[in-house]
């Protein structure tokens, strides 16, 4: 790393909702599929969906390579989640990772949040340094709702379960 020239970036949202500068999903792809078990094989679709989906979405490169990356979903006020915490493992252990997350944390949209959640398996002592602390009172799990045939409640069923 001693020719590096390390950068952290936001991504921004353009007035229209769009985003003012794109992640390569290639290299993002690549760097979960090298450095994050848990999001091998995810689609370059998948990732373009979760990114629009999330605030604030922080990268971190060497020059033009993506080393880092990391996203959140937020409410703005009461619950937050960070998601896909990820360093290559060429640059761990030198302090990006908890830059990396130590950013998103300072985000105008998380400073205010209430509560912070992340899911982890085998990092618990990373995240205990920056704070966090373990929780075994959110431990449930819905999977495959996609898959689920879930409907929308109509205007009339709601008025019979309200009893009207």
């Amino acid at each position: 790393m001693n020719e590096s020239q390390i950068q952290f970036s936001e991504q921004l949202r353009c007035a229209k909702g769009e985003r003012k500068s794109e992640i390569d999903l290639y290299q993002l792809q690549e760097l979960l599929n090298i450095a994050a078990f848990w999001a091998k094989g995810r689609s370059i679709e998948d990732l373009g969906i979760a990114i629009a989906n999330s605030e604030p979405v922080i990268s971190v490169c060497d020059r033009d390579r993506l080393i880092g990356f990391a996203r959140a979903t937020s409410d703005g006020i009461y619950r937050a989640t960070i998601w896909d915490v990820v360093i290559h493992p060429e640059y761990q252990h030198g302090g990006l990772g908890s830059k990396l997350v130590e950013t998103i944390l300072s985000h105008p949209r998380m400073r205010r949040v209430e509560r912070i959640y992340l899911m982890t398996t085998h990092q618990h002592g990373f995240y205990e340094k920056i704070g966090f602390q373990t929780n075994t009172s959110t431990t449930m799990v819905l999977h495959n709702l996609a898959n689920r045939a879930l409907l929308p409640v109509t205007e009339v069923q709601l008025q019979e379960l309200l009893g009207g």
